[in-house]
């Protein structure tokens, strides 16, 4: 089979402090201090065997994430700018759905036909953070397109405990491609829900939301927000295009922040009092929690998601004195987030797919890759088997 496999070489930055752990393994905790000169290339790659409980999909659809396009671009000395786990060379993309056709002699829950969406994070099951209901910080973790081979492939091999079924998004729709196409969106999806209503607990039908970025990411917490009640949902984005897309998928109001001081903003909406909930999706916090910080509603929150390898200036009196939180989130895993989000797509509660604005073959998966480095497009998939 064919995939998009990227290469890149170990060169750790002079002070950065290798572990022991990432030696032996050749896993990089931190990949932007760790790889550099990355090459992404389509070529031919063994085809996936499963084991025993493993089923072998047929990739319909792969969205481009935020993080293939930062293992494409590099800062001034060829470093990717991707912070998180990696291990090179493997095939990229973990946003995908697709149709099973071979299964492992143990599986169990799973046929040869079946629609599928899967997730990206491989947690182990045994270690502490996994025995205590934390997969997304499994100690011993893989990722899909990350540390092991992904999606942008023509074939995947997983084990079926990370696979959920989409048939209810295929009977909604009426439409098996378009039902992978937004099957392909469960993954970035569930990355907000599981940052908004599992890791802040989300907020009460009728408060005041603001989403700043409107990537995927973004525009999914924009949707689940409106599905969830919020009272008004304003969207911060530089983007024209992305900014449109927010008003499609629920925006009440959508601003580029270098045109407007956006926390004057959402005190002005808020008539003073405040928004209730604010989304970090744009990866800029040293320009965004400041604002967000200056409009916080009494026991107003803020859940960081973009990522962003740096420290932020913070003025912990507002919080004290707000009684307000700041909340971390990272991966998708666990806490019904799957189930929850396929289902608010099978009942019409959430319907993501204007944002999927480009589509590409597997062949010009490296042209999807640099295009969405624009940063103006919603979502944009590879379909490698089209």
């Amino acid at each position: 089979m064919k995939g998009l496999v990227l290469e890149a070489t170990w060169d750790p930055r002079p002070d950065y402090p290798l572990s022991e752990w990432e030696k032996q393994t050749g896993k990089a905790i931190t990949g932007s201090s760790v790889w550099r000169h990355p090459k992404l290339e389509v070529r031919e790659w063994p085809d996936p065997k499963p084991g025993p409980r493993d089923v072998v999909i047929e990739v319909k659809a792969c969205g481009v994430c935020g993080s293939d396009m930062h293992f494409y671009e590099t800062d001034e000395e060829g470093y990717i700018l991707y912070p998180g786990l990696t291990k090179f060379p493997t095939i990229l993309g973990h946003e995908f759905s697709g149709k099973v056709v071979e299964v492992g002699p143990e599986v169990e829950t799973l046929r040869v036909g079946d629609m599928v969406t899967v997730e990206e994070m491989i947690w182990c099951g045994r270690c502490i953070p996994c025995r205590n209901g934390y997969p997304n910080h499994c100690t011993n973790l893989e990722e899909i397109g990350f540390t092991i081979p992904g999606a942008f492939a023509n074939y995947i091999a997983v084990d079926e405990k990370f696979c959920w079924k989409i048939d209810a998004i295929a009977e909604r729709f009426g439409d098996e491609e378009k039902a992978y196409e937004v099957g392909a969106l469960t993954e970035p999806t569930c990355v907000s829900y599981n940052a908004m209503f599992e890791r802040a607990g989300g907020f009460r039908p009728g408060h005041y939301v603001s989403v700043f970025g409107a990537g995927p990411i973004g525009l999914a917490a924009i949707g689940l927000a409106k599905a969830a009640g919020a009272g008004i949902i304003v969207a911060f984005e530089v983007s024209p295009q992305r900014l449109e897309l927010a008003k499609k998928v629920g925006a009440d109001y959508a601003y580029d922040p270098r045109e407007v001081t956006p926390s004057e903003v959402l005190m002005e909406l808020s008539k003073g009092e405040g928004f209730n909930f604010h989304i970090e999706a744009a990866g800029v916090p040293h320009l965004t929690v400041p604002e967000m910080e200056k409009a916080l509603a009494i026991n107003g929150k803020i859940v960081q998601i973009g990522r962003a390898a740096q420290r932020v200036p913070m003025y912990l009196e507002a919080f004290q004195v707000r009684r307000s939180q700041v909340f971390g989130a990272q991966g998708h895993s666990g806490h019904e987030n799957f189930p929850n989000v396929i289902r608010m797509v099978a009942a019409g509660r959430l319907d993501l797919s204007p944002i999927i604005t480009r589509r590409y073959t597997l062949e010009n998966a490296v042209d999807a890759i640099a295009k969405s480095g624009e940063r103006t497009d919603g979502k944009i998939l590879v379909k490698p088997n089209a």
